[in-house]
């Protein structure tokens, strides 16, 4: 519960009081909100500078009603880390009854408060000079649940706050609020960050020893209340429920750090120590290890110098140590896997590839039908260990897999579209980590979802029984748990994520769904190209309703990234990015062919007659 921090946000002088020795700022609960009931906008901090501690004021003797809720309201958006200032506003049964942690509403602007009103729009006269009711209003942007779980929202916020004044003390307090906090979208960007947790597939492994594969779970945790601690607890506590249909955690059920920790932080050797409690430390060294590498993979995004984990149980007891190259080898995570090369189509639309790493402008033909052979492609996709590609017909009607080796033949199509014409047909097709190969039919007739086990074999259609319009691209996570669609509906189209869930062969109906379609992109109407880019990150290029085309990174839970969006590229039609955030976005634009973007860069050419760009996956 806050308020808009834009830069051009009128200050009261006097409302903050910083103190460089501890890094704290103070904020004063204060305010000059008449009894009237007139709408006001809370009023809260600028930004801080990320080392500085904001936290709040308690409320003042003899402070007037709506300075209380004002002054309640501004609590909320320090960095108190139990919100122990934000409860001295509130009556004991209240403050008692309270569960800030419970949710998280996020608004456009700082919620206005009003005094409580009839239906009628008059003011209803207060009939108890000791008792007041106010309505927090604004317009919804997303909510945080009681997981950290992040969702885009929209429509009104209308909540009420009722207080009464104390008989004896003759001070005001709040009785009767929402569960939860509110505040500005501006506020929200600074109390909270994003961090990927991470758990294993429950269906997918990877290679012959079985690796098992890591999947990020996106949530969001107050960025300077102790973010460590929070992360090892929130990953504890197991996947967020989107997730948690497709993926397992090593830790077992109550698994819980030791009563009283926090404050957890690497030693000097950049080793973590986590100790557990007794739940947690009843397992194996194979499990302990897994639990270990969850953890690694989740606190390195708060801490990327962290090297290792050490488990402790109760009394000290050592359960496991894990190194960062210990846990690369036990699990698979697509952001760890560097891809070899950029693959792309040349002139005569055969598929060609260059280093990774070159600053080359133009590719040499890959092994076997797709680049020696005379067979012009539309689209192409390469497997994730590079070994096996699929191409689709310059006319949108084959898909092909082939081998990328000497002599490999190109064989007979495995899918076929009767579209009536090449954008009504094949998609560019799309692999997961386990070698499962994705495509849709855009045939008006015959839409649909395929999927082909190890990319051979006969193609089963996915139910995507949520789905409400037509596919337009694919890109399935390397994870082979997720999967982005681009869906057109009435002329625009919405890029979803959705949850791949693989029936038990003992059961009946789909052998493979997409469930749980969810909006990455809320405010696009427009979506011309898309690609992960991170283990929860795409990059997208679309535009707003009456927008310019525009690209950016998003979330797959639908939040916004902070940080700089890729530089403008006139005329992208196409985008690739690979799950390993280091290497260089490439994009096809009508304008200048095949282009790259080296970090800290402006876009380069690569190839003026290349088009149609993909890194593996």
């Amino acid at each position: 519960m806050g308020a808009d921090r834009e830069g051009g946000a009128r200050r009261r002088p006097g409302r903050a009081v910083a103190y460089a020795a501890c890094g704290a700022v103070l904020l004063a609960g204060c305010a000059s909100m008449p009894d009237s009931g007139d709408l006001r906008n809370v009023e809260s901090t600028p930004r801080q500078d990320t080392q500085v501690r904001v936290f709040a004021m308690p409320p003042q003797d003899g402070a007037g009603a709506t300075e209380i809720v004002q002054g309640f309201l501004e609590a909320l958006t320090s960095d108190d880390p139990n919100y122990d200032t934000a409860r001295k506003y509130l009556t004991a049964d209240a403050a008692h009854a309270w569960q800030p942690e419970r949710s998280a509403t996020v608004l456009a602007n700082g919620p206005s408060i009003m005094t409580a009103r009839t239906t009628g729009g008059r003011e209803e006269p207060e009939k108890d000079p000791d008792s007041v009711t106010y309505v927090l209003s604004g317009s919804r942007v997303a909510t945080l649940d009681a997981q950290q779980a992040y969702t885009p929202a929209a429509g009104p916020y209308d909540k009420k706050v009722h207080l009464s004044r104390d008989a004896k003390t003759k001070q005001w307090r709040i009785d009767a609020l929402p569960q939860g906090v509110v505040m500005a979208k501006s506020d929200f960007q600074r109390n909270y960050m994003s961090v990927d947790k991470y758990y294993f597939a429950s269906n997918t492994t990877v290679g012959a020893t079985a690796q098992p594969v890591a999947v990020a779970d996106p949530v969001f945790i107050r960025s300077r209340v102790d973010p460590m601690t929070q992360m090892v607890r929130s990953l504890l506590k197991g996947p967020t429920r989107w997730l948690g249909q497709v993926v397992r955690t090593s830790f077992p059920s109550d698994s819980a750090l030791q009563a009283d920790v926090s404050g957890l932080a690497p030693d000097d050797q950049n080793k973590l120590t986590v100790p557990v409690n007794d739940k947690a430390a009843r397992v194996g060294q194979a499990k302990c290890a897994e639990m270990a590498t969850q953890l690694l993979f989740t606190l390195r995004n708060l801490t990327p110098t962290l090297d290792s984990i050490a488990l402790r149980g109760p009394g000290d007891r050592p359960l496991c140590d894990l190194t960062e190259q210990r846990a690369e080898d036990l699990a698979w995570r697509g952001s760890a896997k560097r891809p070899e090369y950029l693959y792309f189509l040349d002139s005569r639309h055969r598929l060609v590839r260059m280093a990774t790493g070159s600053t080359g402008t133009s590719g040499t033909a890959v092994p076997g039908a797709l680049g020696e052979g005379g067979k012009a492609l539309r689209s192409v996709a390469v497997s994730r260990d590079e070994h096996t590609a699929a191409g689709v017909g310059a006319d949108g009607r084959t898909l092909y897999v082939t081998s990328l080796a000497a002599g490999g033949s190109l064989g007979d199509p495995v899918v076929t579209s009767q579209g009536p014409d090449p954008d009504d047909r094949l998609t560019k097709p799309s692999w997961d980590a386990r070698g499962d190969l994705w495509v849709a039919d855009r045939d008006p007739a015959h839409s649909g979802l395929y999927v082909l086990a190890q990319g051979g074999g006969r193609p089963v259609k996915v139910a995507v029984p949520e789905l409400d319009g037509r596919i337009r691209d694919v890109r399935v996570a390397a994870d082979g748990v997720r999967i982005a669609l681009v869906v057109e509906k009435d002329g625009k189209q919405s890029l979803l994520i959705g949850r791949i869930e693989r029936a038990d062969r003992s059961t009946s109906g789909p052998a493979v769904s997409v469930l749980g379609l969810r909006s990455a992109t809320p405010d696009l109407e427009e979506v011309t190209a898309m690609s992960w880019a991170g283990d929860s990150r795409l990059v997208v290029v679309g535009s707003e309703q009456g927008g310019v085309q525009q690209m950016r990174y998003v979330q797959v839970d639908g939040s916004t990234l902070d940080g700089p969006a890729p530089a403008a590229l006139p005329g992208a039609k196409s985008i690739a990015a690979s799950e390993d955030e280091r290497v260089p976005l490439v994009a096809y634009s009508s304008e200048d062919g095949i282009v790259r973007l080296p970090s800290g860069a402006q876009w380069q050419k690569v190839d003026k007659a290349g088009t149609g760009p993909v890194y593996p996956g």
